[in-house]
């Protein structure tokens, strides 16, 4: 099947990948042309673990190219998928003018009994609207299929959240539309859910919501286990083993980030407000997200000061989340000004993520290639992102490079017990303090 996919970003190249490693002939587009560039010599613009192998594979096997005019590909394709950026508008709501732009070149390139497919997070009855857009204000004669199917891959685990997902959702309002996308993902021998283009679209939404709502209530699960001396990891274990519940996002930390969670929330909220409907849980589990850097800079402080003046900060995991590069909405970001605010000098570390972020955080941040050189001398530590490397290092190793073993542990990537027996003193998200004073 022949398949021609607008955007080059996370969704639809690794979209794009995954459809070429299942036979499909797959031709990806995008305006930036230097990152069409990078990707014609086999190099992703992003980091994601196992990407680019499986893009040099299928370059090599002639399964997938890159352009940046995409006129000849759409009127040959069965398959036009739209997977361009919705950037979150000041106001919350989702910019789909790429969307819209796309699907004006699609709609008027497209073949008879092609399907159309938006792959991008867009707003309940955006379908409609492209629909209409094409059939009414281009004028096209011949039906086009107008499908919905989002995506849920997570950056870090992409390629197997694409290969492997849960399920797939597709929407139409034409049999020939879902029948069509089935088809394409035949091979993937994943569970289907066909349903109408509003609900595929609201599916996206509810999903990603909920999750998000999961992470809130832990944190604020925590912070009531901090007040009572209960253990939010054993609270979380305890739960999480109830089928009902699952043990997945019940991780106590210092909030979600990334491109997906936060935009997707205050778009909800937004829609929510355009049908005169209140969403009041969605907007709490917001707010909790966004206390929960600034709980975290108070306990810093608590221990530290409110000057840090002359105190030597080190930060470690900048990305939002571990295997991926991306900053976008990371609270590290955030949390890094507020300690620079505060006097501190920075060290940071992160294994991907840390040319991106010396474009978010002050100049004056030092960057670190190993996490022996980020806490040397250093009078704290934050542990901001729960890569590999950094729940592995040891603890008794921070002894051997700090001034003073102290640990702000905001991804609880560490057992009390292991503190203890380390002997640092270890602050860390919902559970008592460990303090080697009182060992």
């Amino acid at each position: 099947m022949k398949v021609a996919i607008a955007g080059c970003g996370y969704v639809g190249l690794v979209t794009g990948v995954c459809l070429a490693e299942a036979g499909h002939d797959v031709t990806c587009m995008d305006i930036d042309r230097r990152k069409v560039m990078q990707l014609k010599q086999g190099n992703p613009p992003m980091y994601e673990p196992g990407l680019k192998e499986l893009l040099k594979r299928n370059m090599e096997q002639g399964r997938i190219r890159f352009q940046i005019n995409g006129a000849s590909a759409y009127s040959q394709a069965d398959v036009l998928m739209i997977a361009v950026g919705t950037p979150q508008q000041a106001d919350g709501q989702a910019d789909l003018q790429y969307v819209f732009q796309a699907a004006k070149e699609m709609g008027l390139q497209a073949k008879p009994g092609a399907v159309l497919v938006v792959k991008s997070t867009v707003p309940v009855g955006t379908g409609d609207q492209i629909d209409h857009l094409i059939h009414h204000v281009l004028g096209r004669k011949e039906p086009l299929s107008i499908a919905s199917n989002p995506e849920f891959l997570r950056e870090g685990s992409a390629i197997s959240d694409t290969l492997r997902a849960d399920r797939l959702v597709i929407g139409a309002e034409t049999k020939n539309g879902l029948d069509q996308l089935e088809s394409m993902y035949a091979d993937f021998h994943i569970p289907f859910v066909r349903t109408d283009r509003k609900s595929a679209e609201m599916i996206k939404y509810a999903s990603n919501a909920f999750l998000a709502t999961k992470i809130s209530f832990m944190n604020e699960i925590a912070s009531i286990c901090g007040k009572t001396g209960a253990d939010v990891e054993r609270v979380a274990e305890g739960m999480g083993l109830d089928q009902r519940i699952g043990a997945s996002f019940l991780r106590a930390g210092i909030g979600y980030g990334g491109s997906c969670f936060p935009k997707d929330t205050n778009a909800l909220v937004q829609i929510a407000g355009h049908v005169f409907h209140d969403f009041e849980l969605l907007k709490a589990v917001i707010k909790v997200n966004n206390e929960q850097r600034a709980t975290y800079i108070r306990s810093v402080k608590e221990r530290m000061g409110e000057n840090l003046e002359g105190k030597r900060m080190a930060l470690l995991g900048l990305s939002f989340k571990p295997n991926t590069d991306d900053i976008r909405e990371a609270p590290s970001i955030p949390i890094a000004h507020q300690l620079h605010q505060l006097g501190a000098e920075i060290v940071a570390y992160d294994p991907a993520a840390a040319r991106n972020a010396a474009q978010e955080l002050p100049d004056q941040v030092f960057f670190a290639q190993t996490i022996e050189e980020a806490i040397k001398d250093a009078d704290a530590v934050c542990i901001l992102t729960e890569w590999a490397d950094i729940q592995s290092f040891p603890l008794s190793a921070y002894k051997d490079f700090m001034r003073q073993p102290i640990i702000f542990d905001g991804r609880n990537c560490h057992t009390l017990e292991a503190a203890e027996a380390a002997g640092v003193e270890y602050h860390s998200i919902g559970r008592r303090p460990v303090s080697p004073i009182y060992m």
